[in-house]
């Protein structure tokens, strides 16, 4: 019985670092026009704060511009990872 709980623990803490993200997995954020703010993680995937700080929805395959006038085309829509940053140190 012992094992198997052990065995549990060990399993579950794995998902839980499975779903934590750092700002590490940030290759950049990038500044648009309207004051919001996409990041784009490393495995290409992107996510938004609205201007007010807030993870935001963003669908996939939206044109965005950015401050300096450059078009990006928003690819995925993570809001989990960007809330994740966003609130990492307001969580227990």
């Amino acid at each position: 019985m012992f094992k198997k709980m052990l065995a549990i623990v060990a399993l579950s803490s794995l998902g839980v670092t499975a779903y934590a993200v750092d700002a590490s997995q940030v290759e950049k954020s990038i500044e648009l026009k309207d004051g919001s703010t996409v990041y784009i993680f490393k495995d290409g995937k992107m996510g938004m704060e609205d201007k007010y700080g807030r993870a935001t929805y963003m669908e996939s395959g939206h044109v965005m511009e950015t401050k300096d006038g450059k078009k990006i085309i928003m690819n995925g829509n993570e809001i989990w990872r960007v809330d994740e940053l966003l609130h990492k140190d307001h969580r227990g």
